[in-house]
């Protein structure tokens, strides 16, 4: 159902009658989101429902940067079903490039922050302030595995370190796995393709505009655009079976935040909530999926850093699912 850019307010008491939440409370998460959203929410057993609010909604495919990585970790969970690979197996044991990598660093680990690499390749600090909307564009994937097979911290290994290194390399070695020539292509295979996310892809660089957020070599981290309507199949293809249900393998590492329960491939889990944000140069996206109740709720965010609080999204997801 669209409901074109209604204010907030009706698009509140709309949401309320779908959910069975006050409408003051819907009001109250959705207020920061105002200048510009599209969202989704997909009810168990019923459709997606879909609003678009703002003069400053996104248009439809948008970046959802970090909300990629729950995308890589089905692709791992794919892969491991079909026997193709081991995710609880150290890395090195795919031969090639990864013989020397060390033996805590596994799959499975890079997939849920707990492999002990750091967050970005220590090189993007510089390359962030030559080119601070392109801070990996100086890297090829070479580079990239050098930097997580060096810095690799065997006393972080199981502690929680969100890494967006970490879910670079994770891509890079499922598309050595999967017999692929890219990350892209395997996923496209795998998992795009047989969930029919038609509208879900990676731009070409000559394709994305001018203030895109851009990942260079670490695809896996970010760098796929999407709509409510795929993210919200996506979110229910955990939830009918349609991927295989390694999603639920959580763990509880070490030095966890504030907020998270536990941590799922792909995902970050709170009091029962699967869900995950993601931050691009000029937009937000969020998408989250309650086992309990078969919800599932996405947003498309208008604002970057500065104009919108990272923890205003994240609290909207958990509200509304």
């Amino acid at each position: 159902m669209l409901s074109a850019a209604p204010p907030l307010r009706r698009l509140s008491r709309e949401v309320a009658e779908l959910t069975g939440l006050p409408p003051q409370r819907v009001e109250r998460v959705l207020s920061p989101l105002r200048r510009g959203l599209v969202l989704g929410i997909h009810e168990v057993g019923g459709s997606a429902h879909r609003w678009s609010l703002g003069e400053h909604a996104p248009v439809e495919p948008a970046e959802i940067a970090s909300v990629t990585k729950p995308l890589t970790a089905a692709l791992l969970a794919v892969l491991a079903a079909q026997g193709q690979l081991d995710p609880h197996a150290p890395l090195r044991e795919l031969g090639g490039v990864w013989r020397g990598w060390p033996a805590w660093v596994t799959l499975y680990a890079l997939a849920t922050h707990t492999a002990g690499l750091p967050a970005h390749p220590l090189r993007a600090g510089l390359t962030a302030l030559l080119d601070w909307q392109d801070p990996y564009g100086r890297m090829d994937e070479a580079a990239v595995l050098a930097s997580g097979q060096r810095w690799a911290n065997r006393w972080q290994a199981g502690q929680f370190v969100y890494s967006n290194l970490g879910a670079g390399v994770l891509a890079l070695a499922l598309a050595q796995a999967a017999g692929a020539p890219s990350y892209p292509t395997a996923l496209e295979r795998a998992v795009l393709g047989p969930l029919n996310l038609r509208h879900t892809y990676f731009p070409s660089p000559t394709e994305l505009p001018y203030r895109a957020t851009r990942f260079g070599p670490l695809l896996g981290a970010g760098g796929l655009w999407s709509d409510v309507g795929d993210l919200l199949a996506f979110a229910q293809a955990h939830l009918s079976g349609a991927l295989p249900p390694d999603w639920q393998l959580t763990v509880t590492p070490r030095r966890l935040p504030a907020g998270l329960d536990e941590v799922a491939p792909g995902w970050l889990v709170s009091g029962g909530l699967w869900w995950h944000d993601g931050v691009a140069r000029h937009s937000r996206a969020g998408l989250a999926f309650r086992p309990a109740t078969g919800r599932s709720v996405a947003l498309l965010v208008a604002g970057g850093p500065g104009r919108l609080r990272r923890t205003a999204l994240a609290e909207a997801l958990k509200v509304l699912n």
